[in-house]
C-alpha cells in the first residue's frame, strides 16, 4: 500500500466519484488513478467501488471504511508537513471555510477583512451551503473549519467551539397588523403565514418545536436558506418573517418592522468547528479568535484534546458568550 494509492482513493471520494476531476485535481491522468486504485483493492481484497464499466457509482460498505481510515492517515500526514511549515513560514498557506448564508453574508466580512489584513499571503476559500454539505464537506476533508449554528450531531468528527449567541427577530412590513404590536405572542404569529428558514432534515427544528409545545401549528408560506430571500418576500406580503436578528441592517432594512422574539424562541448558539486530530497553524488560531475572541489559543488546545464533543461541552458551561 502506498500514500500516493491513498492520495488518489481521497480525491476520488473528494470530487464525488469522478475520476476525471480527481485526475485533475492530483495532476495526472484518469487512466493512472484506476490503475492506482484497482491495485489498491487487489491488495487489500476487497471492492472498494461500485463500477459501471470504466466510472464509478458508489463505495461500498467497505470501502467506506477504508476511505474514512485513508482520509484519517492523510491527515496525519499533513499534520507533519504542517509542523514544519508552522515553523518555516507562519505567515503563508491556505485556509478553507464552509459556512451558511447568515453567517457568510453578516457575520465573516469583518473576520475576514482583518484576518486578510494581517495575514496577506494566505489563500481564503469561502464556501456556503446548506448545513448537510457542510457537514459532507468537513468528512472529506474540504474545509477547515466549518462555522454554523446548530445540528451538532452532523459534525460528530469535528471539535465545535462555541462563538456566540443569536435570537430571531419578527420582520413584517410597515401596514402589517402586527406592526405596532412590541411582544406578539406565538397564537398571534400562528394567525399569520410565515416566511423563515428552511428546516433542518435531520430532525424538527426549535421554530416548530416551540409552536407544537403550545399546542400550535404554524403556517408556513416560504422557507429559505437565505435572509435576504426571506426579506424579499416579507416585502412582497408574503407572510411574517422570522429571521437571525444579526441578519438586519438598520440602513438596508428601515422600511421594515422589527420585533423582539426572544420571548418566544430559544437563543441559538453559533460555533466553529475543526476536524478532531487536525493540526492547526498560527494563522488557524488567529482566524478562531478574532472570530470568537474567548477562543484564545490555550482555550482551543484544552478543546482539541477532550475525546468527546460533551467534553468540549462542559469547557463552556459556565462561559457567559457574547449575543450579537
Amino acid at each position: 500500500m502506498k500514500l500516493q494509492q491513498l492520495r488518489f482513493l481521497a480525491a476520488v471520494a473528494q470530487t464525488d466519484l469522478n475520476l476525471t476531476a480527481a485526475a485533475a485535481k492530483l495532476h495526472t491522468t484518469q487512466p493512472a488513478v484506476s490503475k492506482q486504485l484497482k491495485l489498491l483493492e487487489e491488495e487489500l481484497g476487497v471492492s472498494i467501488f461500485v463500477r459501471n464499466g470504466r466510472a464509478f457509482t458508489k463505495i461500498t460498505p467497505a470501502g467506506e471504511r477504508v476511505v474514512m481510515y485513508a482520509l484519517r492517515l492523510l491527515r496525519e500526514a499533513q499534520n507533519i508537513k504542517g509542523v514544519s511549515q508552522e515553523f518555516k513560514d507562519e505567515e503563508q498557506g491556505a485556509l478553507s471555510i464552509g459556512t451558511t448564508h447568515t453567517q457568510a453574508r453578516y457575520v465573516l466580512p469583518a473576520v475576514i477583512r482583518q484576518f486578510r489584513e494581517k495575514y496577506p499571503d494566505v489563500e481564503f476559500h469561502l464556501h456556503q451551503g446548506a448545513l448537510e454539505h457542510l457537514a459532507e464537506m468537513a468528512q472529506l476533508d474540504r474545509i477547515d473549519f466549518a462555522i454554523a449554528t446548530g445540528s451538532q450531531d452532523l459534525f460528530r468528527k469535528c471539535v465545535l467551539l462555541p462563538c456566540y449567541q443569536w435570537h430571531r427577530r419578527i420582520i413584517v412590513p410597515a401596514d402589517h397588523p402586527l406592526a405596532h404590536v412590541k411582544q406578539p405572542q406565538l397564537e398571534e404569529l400562528a394567525a399569520h403565514p410565515l416566511v423563515t428558514y428552511v428546516f433542518s432534515f435531520t430532525g424538527p427544528s426549535s421554530l416548530q418545536e416551540t409552536f407544537a409545545a403550545a399546542g400550535l401549528r404554524p403556517k408556513v408560506a416560504l422557507t429559505a436558506r437565505d435572509s435576504d430571500v426571506i426579506k424579499t418576500y416579507v416585502r412582497l406580503g408574503l407572510g411574517v418573517g422570522i429571521v437571525a436578528e444579526l441578519a438586519l441592517d438598520p440602513k438596508d432594512d428601515a422600511d421594515l418592522v422589527s420585533i423582539e422574539a426572544a420571548h418566544l424562541f430559544p437563543v441559538h448558539t453559533t460555533w466553529i468547528g475543526f476536524a478532531r486530530g487536525g493540526l492547526l497553524r498560527r494563522y488557524m488560531y488567529d482566524f478562531i479568535h478574532l472570530m470568537a475572541p474567548h477562543l484564545t489559543r490555550r482555550v482551543v488546545d484544552l478543546a482539541a484534546v477532550c475525546g468527546s464533543q460533551e467534553e468540549v461541552n462542559a469547557l463552556f458551561a459556565n462561559i457567559q458568550l457574547p449575543v450579537r
